[in-house]
């Protein structure tokens, strides 16, 4: 099914989403909010710019953006797959408990922001995962509780994130391709460079983006790649109140 958002604000054009069939092309996105929030099972392909909050509260299903997206992708995302053909707003994947996010270009600031990994009443484990082809802002995976973020720097030559990368950081892993040693991390960061061992679990999200977006997977997973985990020795415990 076809539909063209020009006409529509968003309200009506997910009221149709829902409506629709299982395979949804949309065209003319200028910006409406909320496409496919808390929907299962459809697969979209979005050609223009999805609005705030595109795949929030995702249970299952697929969206792929043939353009940029705004801020809060993939908010609270339980399931299932977004891929955006250019960069990504603010708060991608805040909260995020499941499913994936791939990113050709850049993320803006608090990206994978209290995200977290846990098993279900099925015993299966929900473990989110973002891949960011270029860079991301300042508070990357700030307070992350768990699941996996990789920031590959494609195209950058400085330093492919901002800073305070791992604030409050307690569990999960974030890697960070980049020549370059990274600098400034919080006291409550471990660091070190990712062995061949480590790398192996970002391989096979290495291989989806790279076939997504028509990249050589080997020719990522060569170049060095840090590996940062929360400090066992020296955990997060700054508190917002005082006594």
């Amino acid at each position: 099914m076809i539909l063209s958002a020009k006409e529509l604000d968003f309200r009506e054009l997910n009221n149709r989403i829902r409506g629709a069939e299982e395979e949804i092309r949309i065209d003319d996105c200028f910006g409406q909010r909320f496409i496919c929030s808390g929907l299962r099972g459809k697969t979209l392909t979005i050609n223009g710019t999805p609005g705030n909050a595109l795949g929030s509260y995702l249970d299952g299903g697929s969206i792929t953006v043939n353009g940029n997206a705004q801020d809060a992708v993939g908010d609270t995302m339980n399931d299932g797959k977004i891929i955006i053909h250019g960069n990504a707003g603010d708060a991608l994947g805040y909260a995020m408990r499941g499913g994936e996010i791939f990113v050709k270009g850049n993320a803006g600031y608090r990206t994978g922001i209290h995200m977290k990994e846990y098993t279900d009443i099925n015993d299966v484990n929900k473990k989110p995962v973002i891949v960011i082809g270029g860079s991301a802002g300042s508070f990357l995976g700030e307070y992350l509780a768990g699941g996996l973020i990789v920031v590959l720097g494609l195209g950058h030559e400085d330093i492919p994130v901002g800073n305070f990368t791992g604030t409050g950081m307690h569990g999960g892993n974030i890697f960070i391709r980049t020549a370059k040693e990274l600098e400034d991390l919080p006291a409550q960061i471990a660091e070190k460079i990712a062995s061949t061992d480590d790398l192996k679990e970002i391989e096979r999200y290495i291989a989806k983006f790279a076939g997504y977006f028509g990249m050589d997977a080997n020719d990522i997973l060569k170049d060095r790649f840090y590996l940062l985990q929360p400090n066992a020795k020296n955990p997060y415990k700054q508190l917002y109140t005082t006594n």
